[in-house]
């Protein structure tokens, strides 16, 4: 007969093997992926679409929060100072940690000693879009440049962050033009795309995802994009190289750790998120977001980082590029 005293001595014998116990230290009560912006953008939906596979597996309860501000900054301190034991995970795009060492005069975190990587989530390439405040007859980059310098006043572009990536995209179009487009910088995609569609601000740079909806709607006119080759969501479209700009930006996002997170928490999640990224429905929603989907080992995402962080230190250097640019 199974009484009470039973049941709980047989409970401590489990716990004490080596393997629960790694378990049930891994597995937390719930977990949330910070992200750097606001709701509505493709880092945001992404965060959110992952946490949903990921809940059940990885702990109870899987959730989103949105910590906008400085470019993405906050949402990273904040996974740096959080307790290690896997229930604050980081989604984030590669430029708030190969980039903005280089770009920012100083950051509140060290990307290499304060996080662990996980996985890489996605690739994507940046898009530079116009809206209704230039005319239609402007379809291509010598269009906007034209058009640009025929109205100086009306030169702006907003972009989700200063010192990232799609502010880079603005300031290497400005050096190679001689235009001087002002960034516009906002806390989210969301906002910013607002802003474009109702003619406040001229022109946006970010994800290409980003404004595939817009585009498709007619609302929005992609007048190129930032990869080498031209993107499979835009085929019509023709990249910077392809028009006179020499430039060529493609962006990866990935999910981190705090620094201190177990080898086992790290592996835990690690399979979670691949996991996640194998589930076909999943996959075609990211695909139809404007992504390429690519999961890998932490050790991959490593390596990724230390050779983005390479090539950005050479490249900000050489075009004095910074979050003031």
């Amino acid at each position: 007969m199974m009484n009470r005293r039973n049941v709980l001595a047989g409970a401590a014998s489990l716990a004490a093997l080596p393997g629960l116990q790694a378990f049930a230290q891994a597995q937390p009560e719930s977990a949330r992926i910070l992200v750097g912006f606001t709701a509505g953008g493709l880092t945001d939906t992404m965060a959110r679409r992952l946490a949903d596979k990921m809940r059940g597996g990885y702990a109870p309860a899987v959730l989103v929060e949105n910590k906008p501000g400085a470019s993405g900054q906050i949402a990273i301190t904040q996974v740096k100072d959080s307790p290690p034991d896997g229930s604050v995970l980081l989604l984030t795009h590669s430029s708030a940690l190969a980039m903005y060492p280089f770009t920012f005069k100083k950051l509140p975190y060290d990307p290499m000693k304060d996080l662990v990587p996980v996985s890489l989530v996605c690739h994507t390439n940046h898009a530079m879009v116009v809206g209704p405040l230039v005319p239609a007859s402007v379809v291509n980059v010598k269009d906007f440049v034209a058009w640009v310098k025929a109205n100086p006043d009306k030169a702006n572009t907003a972009t989700p962050g200063l010192g990232s990536m799609p502010h880079l995209v603005v300031a290497v179009v400005n050096q190679q033009t001689g235009l001087d487009l002002k960034p516009v910088a906002y806390k989210g995609t969301a906002a910013a795309i607002n802003d474009v569609v109702a003619g406040q601000v001229a022109s946006a740079a970010g994800p290409v995802g980003n404004y595939l909806p817009q585009v498709q709607a007619g609302k929005l006119r992609l007048i190129a994009v930032s990869g080498d080759a031209r993107s499979s969501f835009a085929p019509n479209v023709a990249t910077f190289r392809e028009q006179g700009v020499a430039m060529t930006a493609r962006e990866w996002y990935g999910v981190y750790l705090p620094a201190k997170a177990s080898a086992e928490t790290q592996r835990r999640a690690n399979a979670q998120v691949q996991a996640a990224l194998t589930d076909p429905a999943l996959v075609a929603f990211l695909q139809q977001s404007g992504v390429d989907v690519a999961h890998s080992t932490p050790q991959v995402l490593a390596s990724m980082l230390e050779a983005d962080t390479r090539e950005w230190r050479t490249l900000t250097k050489e075009i004095g590029f910074t979050a003031e640019s």
